[in-house]
Protein backbone atom coordinates (compact mmCIF):
# COMPACT_ATOMS: atom_id res chain seq x y z
CA UNK A 1 0.00 0.00 0.00
CA UNK A 2 1.52 3.72 -0.80
CA UNK A 3 1.73 6.20 1.56
CA UNK A 4 -0.18 9.42 0.58
CA UNK A 5 1.57 12.43 -0.45
CA UNK A 6 0.44 16.03 0.07
CA UNK A 7 0.42 18.31 -2.54
CA UNK A 8 2.69 20.79 -0.91
CA UNK A 9 5.28 20.59 1.93
CA UNK A 10 5.08 21.89 5.40
CA UNK A 11 6.85 24.79 4.56
CA UNK A 12 4.17 25.75 1.80
CA UNK A 13 1.53 25.15 4.24
CA UNK A 14 3.12 26.87 7.21
CA UNK A 15 3.50 30.18 4.34
CA UNK A 16 0.08 29.89 3.19
CA UNK A 17 -1.41 30.26 6.81
CA UNK A 18 0.94 33.44 7.56
CA UNK A 19 -0.72 34.61 4.27
CA UNK A 20 -4.16 34.11 5.36
CA UNK A 21 -3.82 35.31 8.67
CA UNK A 22 -2.16 38.71 7.12
CA UNK A 23 -5.24 38.91 4.52
CA UNK A 24 -7.63 38.47 7.61
CA UNK A 25 -5.50 41.46 9.33
CA UNK A 26 -5.88 43.31 6.85
CA UNK A 27 -9.74 43.23 6.30
CA UNK A 28 -10.12 43.69 9.95
CA UNK A 29 -7.99 46.92 9.97
CA UNK A 30 -10.40 48.19 7.29
CA UNK A 31 -12.94 47.23 8.73
CA UNK A 32 -15.40 50.17 11.09
CA UNK A 33 -15.54 54.25 10.53
CA UNK A 34 -19.46 53.53 10.22
CA UNK A 35 -21.34 56.74 10.53
CA UNK A 36 -24.03 56.44 13.45
CA UNK A 37 -26.10 58.62 11.69
CA UNK A 38 -26.87 59.64 8.34
CA UNK A 39 -26.89 63.26 8.67
CA UNK A 40 -22.98 63.85 10.52
CA UNK A 41 -20.17 62.77 8.32
CA UNK A 42 -17.33 61.06 9.94
CA UNK A 43 -13.68 61.85 9.37
CA UNK A 44 -12.70 58.43 11.10
CA UNK A 45 -13.82 56.51 7.70
CA UNK A 46 -10.16 58.04 5.93
CA UNK A 47 -7.72 57.29 8.60
CA UNK A 48 -4.24 56.19 7.28
CA UNK A 49 -4.63 53.19 8.77
CA UNK A 50 -7.81 52.40 6.27
CA UNK A 51 -6.57 53.90 3.02
CA UNK A 52 -3.04 53.12 3.12
CA UNK A 53 -2.05 50.56 5.99
CA UNK A 54 -4.77 47.97 5.59
CA UNK A 55 -4.59 47.60 1.59
CA UNK A 56 -0.74 47.14 2.16
CA UNK A 57 -1.33 44.38 4.78
CA UNK A 58 -3.97 42.64 2.57
CA UNK A 59 -1.73 42.85 -0.53
CA UNK A 60 1.46 41.29 1.14
CA UNK A 61 -0.87 38.67 2.15
CA UNK A 62 -1.42 37.43 -1.50
CA UNK A 63 1.69 38.22 -2.36
CA UNK A 64 2.97 35.56 0.49
CA UNK A 65 0.05 33.19 -0.95
CA UNK A 66 1.07 33.21 -4.15
CA UNK A 67 5.08 32.64 -2.79
CA UNK A 68 3.75 29.56 -0.88
CA UNK A 69 2.19 27.90 -3.72
CA UNK A 70 5.30 28.04 -6.16
CA UNK A 71 7.80 27.81 -3.68
CA UNK A 72 8.98 24.50 -3.85
CA UNK A 73 8.81 21.37 -1.23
Amino acid sequence: MTEKQFLFGKKNYILMGVGLALIAIGYLLMAGGASTSPDTFNEEMFSTMRIRIAPLVVITGFIVEIWAILAKK
